[in-house]
């Protein structure tokens, strides 16, 4: 019996939300990316503050809401990654948590979301 690892094991997968001001939505998308995820889906959203609060803190009330299937295993370096760059980028706060995905019907869309192909991890 082999002791090596089977590349193609099934990995879970999660919905990773990351919320962020409109300018910054295509700098999060790249790189969240740069994670092997390859399905990642940006919408537009507004917040729900008072126009009168976001003058006052200087609030950007239109927000990209980024969801992206990412592996569960590596949801914890994305998440420090997010959160160094939430910290250190100007302009660039913003928020983010995973849900767990229950399901996915069909072995290539799952191969596909999963960025699982021969040989490769």
């Amino acid at each position: 019996m082999s002791n090596t690892v089977n590349d193609s094991a099934i990995k879970k997968l999660k919905l990773l939300f990351t919320v962020v001001d409109r300018p910054k939505g295509e700098f999060y998308l790249d790189v969240i990316s740069q994670f092997h995820v390859n399905c990642q889906l940006a919408v537009g959203g507004l917040g729900t503050a008072t126009s009168e609060i976001v003058d006052l803190l200087g609030l950007e009330p239109h927000k990209t809401v980024i969801l992206s299937v990412v592996r569960e295993d590596l949801v914890d370096t994305i998440m420090q990654t997010l959160e160094d760059k939430f910290a250190t980028i100007r302009g660039g706060k913003g928020i983010a948590f995973a849900v767990p995905f229950s399901s996915v019907i069909g072995v290539n869309l799952y191969r596909f979301l999963s960025d699982n192909q021969m040989g490769r991890e």
